[in-house]
């Protein structure tokens, strides 16, 4: 062993504690790595900023643009939309079909792209289910990694392996679908493993992009505001305004929107002439008591959750926010009734708060003051109109975004131009990523400065650092020099044993050494060692291509990194929960070796 070898194993020693222990950011981590390692004469300095232009970290950034023109223009709305309509809001049945379906997507391009596409989305079902998104974004990050062991062409190792292969011998090539029985198997393993055991291993904190009727801000000063419920209006119900009901003297809610019974068109904020007839459904807010006494009070079904409006008002579209009124404000000095104030701007005012005091009932007539907070509840396009008038200050950034589907079938038309330059043309993924990206810009679906804004740098420097250690790894001999050691330690053994520890050996280097690089090394390794030990060295070349993506249990796969930040992950969450995760890898893949190709 060499100066060289024991220096870089310190390096790694290092870097996992500081993963584990956080001393430091994980993205400060990276940019540590790229500054020791030349430093230290293990990279040259090329080779320790090269993470940041390889084709992995160019690839991200430009799959996250792609991402977020589809969430842009409402495709990954609709895509949310079209799951839930499946899953509804069980954990489960949403972990297992977004799991599944991004492990599909993963069997026939890169994993990491599979997961990026994903993000927006999982974001979306997780505000809107109420799920935090770190129960579902592991089990969606695992299972794209997983994912790539479905078909020949679905990872970087299995697309290497015939190669590599011809390399030791003049062996039988595996097919596109050779691998598919074991993939499959391995992918339902994964699913099981979240659905039976995630309330156990996933954080249960909720998401900080979580968008609640009130934030925690608000609820501070407007409690008793309460929250969003949905009324059904029998067909026995005699037709009356809001302003006849007058509900907010008596329960304190307020009526923020009504499906009309037989025609189903939404009205958003009604304005006091509005009629309620039978057959309405009605989207209310306030305190829950008070709801229930209305209910019972005028024979309405309160219903157990959001139905006909569950897209509509759910926290991805619309919520409560503060507006300050402003000096220059056109309200100051009139009331809300006199300025028309819901058809104007078609948000609902629910209260007024005015030197520590809070106004629920009467608030139309109110002479409006510079300074009075105006609590509203609408949707986060209306708000966004809002913000850009000069009648109002809001309290807290606009949360959600203005979807311009017009632009969908641009966004979408992008994503394929990518996906056919990848497996109709074989282009490089990061050009061929950088081009849909770039497509989104041309055509007007993002901006240059939202496309910047909407890449997630700390992932960019996290893998960019971690790529120099890898080649640290292997340009001194280390990684070599442990699987020759192990290798040649272990003497006779049966094929079995040689399967579990080549298994092992090649989790562990994909931990620290790039995928590619682990089975450049691994594969005519091990093949050697199962020419000698009497057992199928195309089955052993089997073991290290798919025990490549065996990489769960520290943030350093790219799809680990990319889910990090977006899932409020610690390097802590990824030992807990990739842990288990790992070892039932390994013993699904031993199995499914057996089973299905036999050894």
């Amino acid at each position: 062993m060499t100066f060289e070898m024991i220096l870089v194993m310190g390096v790694l020693f290092v870097a996992i504690l500081m993963f584990i222990f956080e001393w430091v950011r994980v993205d400060v981590v990276g940019i540590i790595m790229m500054v020791v390692l030349p430093l230290l004469g293990l990279v040259t300095p090329k080779e320790a900023i090269s993470g940041l232009s390889s084709n992995a970290v160019v690839s991200i950034i430009a799959v996250i643009i792609i991402g977020a023109g589809l969430d842009k223009t409402g495709v990954m709305n609709s895509l949310a939309r079209l799951i839930l309509k499946f899953a509804g809001k069980s954990e489960s049945r949403i972990i297992a079909l977004i799991s599944g379906t991004v492990a599909f997507i993963s069997s026939f391009m890169q994993n990491i792209g599979a997961a990026a596409l994903f993000l927006p989305a999982v974001r979306r079902i997780a505000r809107q289910t109420n799920i935090p998104v770190p129960r579902i974004l592991m089990p969606m990050g695992f299972c794209a990694i997983i994912g790539g062991c479905i078909t020949l062409v679905g990872s970087s190792p299995l697309i290497l392996l015939n190669d590599l292969m011809k390399v030791v011998g003049d062996y039988q090539p595996f097919g596109l679908f050779s691998v598919t029985p074991l993939g499959l198997a391995l992918t339902a393993a994964g699913i099981l493993y979240f659905i039976f055991l995630g309330r156990y291993i996933l954080p249960a904190k909720a998401s900080e992009e979580k968008y609640g009727p009130l934030s925690p801000v608000l609820a501070k000063t407007y409690g008793e505001i309460g929250d969003l419920y949905e009324l059904h209006i029998p067909d026995s119900f005699k037709e009356q305004s809001l302003k006849a009901i007058d509900l907010r003297p008596l329960y304190f809610c307020t009526v923020v929107a009504i499906a009309k019974g037989t025609t189903r068109q939404r009205v958003f904020a009604p304005e006091p002439d509005e009629f309620l007839g039978p057959g309405d459904d009605i989207a209310v807010v306030g305190p829950r008591e008070l709801v229930e006494k209305l209910a019972q009070d005028y024979g309405w079904k309160l219903k157990k959750e959001l139905e006909v409006f569950a897209e509509d008002l759910s926290p991805n579209n619309a919520g409560i926010m503060e507006a300050i009124v402003t000096p220059r404000s056109q309200l100051v000095h009139h009331t809300l009734k006199e300025f028309k104030f819901r058809r104007r701007f078609g948000v609902n005012p629910m209260a007024i708060f005015r030197r520590d005091k809070i106004f629920i009932s009467g608030i139309s007539d109110i002479e409006l003051l510079p300074g009075d907070a105006l609590l509203l509840f609408g949707r986060w396009e209306k708000f966004h109109f809002l913000k850009e008038k000069p009648d109002f200050a809001f309290t807290e950034p606009v949360k959600g975004e203005i979807i311009n589907t017009e632009k969908a079938k641009w966004a979408l038309g992008c994503l394929v131009v990518s996906l056919v330059m990848i497996l109709g043309f074989h282009v490089q993924l990061s050009i061929a990523l950088l081009t849909g990206a770039l497509g989104m810009v041309i055509t007007k679906v993002l901006t240059i400065d939202e496309a910047y804004d909407s890449v997630d740098w700390m992932t960019v420097f996290l893998l960019g650092g971690l790529i120099p250690l890898g080649v640290a790894f292997q340009n001194t001999g280390a990684a070599k020099f442990i699987a020759d050691s192990i290798m040649s330690a272990l003497g006779s053994v049966s094929p079995l044993t040689l399967f579990i520890v080549i298994g092992l050996l090649t989790s562990f280097f994909t931990l620290v050494v790039s995928n590619v690089g682990c089975t450049v090394l691994m594969v005519p390794l091990s093949m050697n060692m199962a020419i000698k030990a009497g057992a199928d060295p195309r089955i052993a070349a089997l073991v290290v291509a798919v025990a490549a993506s065996n990489t769960f249990v520290l943030p350093t796969h790219q799809v680990n990194a990319l889910i990090m930040r977006p899932g409020g992950y610690r390097t802590i969450d990824y030992v807990k929960a990739g842990s288990g995760m790992t070892i039932l890898y390994l013993v699904v893949m031993i199995a499914g070796l057996a089973l299905f190709y036999g050894f």
